[in-house]
């Protein structure tokens, strides 16, 4: 099929490589004019495992290219995805403005039967604007679906590739088998399409990342009365996980979820209740806790220390979570933030968000290549990111680096055992 995909971040960049791979003729179109120009040299702008490698050969064979003329490429394709952002506006609700620019360009330049999807994650009601949009400027037929992405950052690849579900909003049949049919290559195994209205699509991807945030909060919660009344969240949740009900997903307590999509549509699901004269209780109370949470962390680190003017903190991890490069929303900017304010200097490292970070912090933190070369002379080592090479670091140098040995760990990665029994000060998250 003849693909064009309006949007080249994350979501866009990922679903056009991959259904390139596929064997389809794919057309990424971003206004960006140096961000395509970077990408026709495969140059992929962010850090996700394994996408450089699809980008590069897809390119090579022929079957992804990428511009910023947005009508060739409305009239040289038959599916449109836009995947554009929708940020966050001031009163929480996710700013659509973007997505019907792109409704309004594909009105003005649709030559012939067309089929348009919202990949990008929209209120429920948007794909019906889009569609009303387009029939303004046009008397041309064309169809349109909701097809929200389910991807985690750090294994978007292979989650496009092996899909747990697709999910497909529509209003006719007809769209519905296109749709079916270019997912199909994802389906040997079995088929985990899940064929739905177009509201029932788009308030899918809310639901789920709300419940997902959810668990992460109500870890968090059990968490913090494991410390006050004196059990070990680590084995709570190992009893939780054994039960077929719960599972054991989600379930890891730490400093709060952050990134682009869990804050973002948390927020937007609540603005969408409260416009519909809906008091959800159970999702503000999700964004309250997970809020509160990186304070809480912030507290653990000022208590031990009654004045931090003049410590130096060694930081590890500021991307929100492992196998990316995105600080959006991220834990370790809110706790760096504080620690700046309290007088501390910051030593920081990070595998893949140094860069990101620099664009951020600037001047204010000490950047190091190396995490153990960011502990020397440090007062504490925070650790804010899971990434593997922080799991089995050698303690022992550490502490001939740090001058005072202490951690606090913000993803309980440690033994508490191991390191007080090296005379290492330890503080995890809920025991």
């Amino acid at each position: 099929m003849k693909i064009a995909v309006i949007g080249t971040g994350y979501v866009g960049l990922v679903t056009g490589a991959c259904f390139a791979g596929s064997g389809n003729s794919v057309l990424c179109v971003d206004i960006d004019e140096d961000k395509i120009k970077s990408l026709r040299r495969a140059e992929v702008p962010f850090f996700e495992p394994g996408l450089d490698k699809i980008v590069r050969t897809n390119i090579d064979e022929g079957r992804l290219s990428f511009t910023t003329d947005i009508a060739s490429a409305v009239r040289e394709s038959f599916l449109i995805f836009i995947a554009v952002g929708t940020p966050q506006a001031e009163n929480g609700e996710a700013d659509i403005s973007s997505v019907l620019d792109v409704a309004r360009s594909i009105g003005e330049n649709l030559d012939d039967y067309k089929i348009v999807v919202t990949k990008s994650t929209v209120p429920v009601g948007t794909t019906e604007k889009v569609r009303d949009t387009i029939k303004s400027l046009t008397d041309q037929e064309f169809g349109v679906a909701s097809n929200p992405e389910f991807l985690k950052e750090g294994a978007a690849v292979e989650d496009f590739l092996k899909p747990d579900r697709v999910v497909i909003g529509v209003e006719s049949e007809s769209v519905g088998s296109v749709l079916r049919e270019l997912y199909s290559p994802f389906m040997r195994s079995a088929d985990r399409t899940i064929v739905v209205s177009i509201r029932s699509s788009e308030m899918s991807k809310y639901a789920s990342n709300a419940m997902l945030a959810t668990r992460i909060s109500f870890m968090n919660d059990i968490a913090n009365l494991c410390e006050l009344l004196g059990a070990n969240v680590s084995e709570v949740r190992s009893v939780m996980g054994s039960d077929s009900r719960i599972g054991r997903y989600y379930l890891y307590p730490g400093i709060g979820y952050g990134g682009s999509c869990f804050p973002k549509d948390v927020k937007a699901l609540e603005k969408m209740a409260r416009d519909v004269d809906y008091e959800p209780k159970v999702v503000t109370a999700v964004d309250s806790v997970n809020a509160a949470q990186r304070e809480r962390f912030f507290d653990k680190i000022a208590g031990f220390f009654g004045d931090l003017g003049g410590k130096r903190i060694a930081v590890w991890g500021i991307s929100f979570k492992p196998n990316t490069d995105d600080i959006r929303e991220a834990p370790a900017l809110y706790v760096i933030g504080r620690l700046l304010e309290a007088g501390c200097s910051i030593a920081v490292h990070d595998p893949a968000a140094m860069e990101n970070a620099r664009a951020v912090l600037k001047d204010e933190v000490d950047y190091f290549e190396s995490y153990y070369d960011a502990c020397r002379d440090a007062d504490a080592l925070v650790v804010h990111t899971e990434w593997s090479q922080y799991r089995q670091p050698n303690f022992e140098r550490i502490k001939e680096l740090m001058k005072t040995p202490v951690v606090f760990d913000g993803r309980n990665l440690y033994d508490h055992t191991k390191l007080e029994t090296l005379g290492i000060t330890y503080f995890g998250v809920g025991r």
